[in-house]
């Protein structure tokens, strides 16, 4: 499965289609919407993470980019939820930059934000779905 955070940007006359839940309908794609600000018959802006085949990604945000939204990729980190975190180690596993690693000889998962390349590998990976990639900055809605 691919995933990415995408920033979209509506128009007056594309607030009024309904361009997100098509996605659904004709890409199978699924999406989680992180953050929106829609202005009926005026604008919008909406944070969301866009789930799918790559192939079918790529149609998505073709079909987005033909029905007059701007479409760009969002500044992103990935986070850990601890609460959810078993401490299983897979992540470990995939992790390119060593950013997650366990700590021995306590048997955890440590996460140093500042090694990790976002590559998206140990979300994929996470059984307890913990890991999650989320938009750096807030500045957007404010």
């Amino acid at each position: 499965m691919y995933s990415k955070l995408l920033i979209l940007h509506f128009s007056g006359k594309e607030v009024e289609k309904p361009v997100v839940s098509n996605l659904t309908r004709y890409y199978d794609l699924s999406f989680n919407i992180h953050k929106a600000t829609i202005l009926p018959r005026r604008e919008g802006i909406m944070v969301l993470e866009l789930s799918g085949s790559k192939k079918n990604f790529k149609s998505g945000v073709q079909y987005l980019k033909d029905q007059g939204v701007i479409v760009k990729n969002a500044s992103q980190e990935v986070t850990r939820d601890e609460k959810k975190c078993i401490h299983c180690g897979a992540c470990t596993a995939v992790c390119p930059t060593h950013a997650l690693a366990i700590k021995r000889p306590e048997m955890f998962v440590i996460f140093d934000k500042k090694k990790c390349s976002v590559c998206e590998l140990c979300i994929r990976t996470c059984l307890t779905r913990a890991m999650k990639i989320q938009p750096i900055s807030e500045t957007l809605f404010e």
